[in-house]
């Protein structure tokens, strides 16, 4: 592919990888660089130009074009919320599923409230620090999730003794629906980033659709059908919770310490895709 030229973000950030050659140019203070666009990951790839702008990526939670921060003085926080939604939905969904005929959510509840929902919550907040919009408002809320969820389930706040078994299966298929409608919303803004990106968002929306119906067939005495909406939960989770990992090591990996890059799979009608298409039309020409 061809060498796409850097102008905004320190050479100090990423080590040169081999076979990057440098233009001897400077801008803002800054080398110019020469890399490869290794499996299309945006971190080595930036447009030319003055204004340049990094295309939309599950690896700094972004999911449309935005400026790279310069000489920031932040990591990328995404990768750290990612994982901690990753691994807490990993765990929560294998007892949706029924594995190894495990049902009771105890471990699950632990990770909510220290994982998935504390550090989460934190690297939301980093990420308003770095200025991100969609990251702050998707990793924030999220880390919520998990934090209300825990205490929803921990018999200590009796949030739900008052109600009997049909009504506590009502309520919490509210409480579905309403992180369901959320995460629609943040899936339409992923139809123009990567599929990486918009298939966590998607698998995730289906997960949480799941659950909520599971709980309503629960709560109208469909114990059968409510089981099997929440194994169905369970499996889209554990889909999400995958692709949360891998857009989390997409961010991660560079090659200062990794010896290969995962491609993110850019949409054709991403502002990426449209450049490749033109590039593969000016060769043809």
């Amino acid at each position: 592919m061809a060498e796409t030229e850097l102008h905004s973000v320190p050479t100090a950030e990423k080590d040169i990888s081999p076979g990057a050659t440098t233009t001897g140019a400077n801008t803002n203070g800054v080398d110019t660089t020469h890399r490869y666009d290794y499996g299309g990951n945006p971190l080595y790839h930036a447009h030319s130009g003055p204004d340049a702008r990094l295309p939309a990526f599950g690896g700094e939670f972004q999911p449309g074009l935005y400026k790279p921060i310069e000489h920031r003085k932040f990591a990328n926080p995404a990768p750290l919320g990612l994982s901690a939604f990753a691994l807490t939905t990993f765990v929560l969904s294998l007892i949706n599923c029924g594995a190894r005929d495990i049902t009771k959510p105890n471990i699950a509840l632990a990770l909510a409230y220290g994982y998935g929902g504390l550090v989460q919550l934190l690297a939301g907040m980093w990420e308003m620090a770095v200025g991100n919009t969609f990251g702050a408002t998707a990793l924030s809320s999220y880390g919520g999730f998990w934090l209300s969820y825990a205490i929803v389930l921990t018999p200590g706040f009796e949030v739900l003794t008052k109600y009997g078994e049909a009504e506590t299966h009502s309520v919490l298929g509210f409480f579905l629906t309403g992180w369901f409608i959320f995460t629609f919303l943040l899936l339409l803004c992923t139809l123009r980033s990567t599929v990486m990106f918009f298939m966590l968002f998607f698998t995730l929306d289906l997960a949480f659709l799941m659950l909520a119906c599971s709980d309503y067939a629960l709560a109208n005495g469909a114990s059968s059908a409510g089981v099997k909406l929440q194994q169905a939960g369970g499996g889209f989770g554990l889909i999400a919770a995958f692709l949360a990992w891998y857009n989390a090591f997409a961010g991660i990996a560079d090659s200062s310490n990794s010896f290969f890059i995962i491609p993110v799979f850019h949409f054709p009608w991403s502002e990426k895709g449209r450049q490749a298409r033109a590039k593969t039309a000016r060769e043809n020409a």
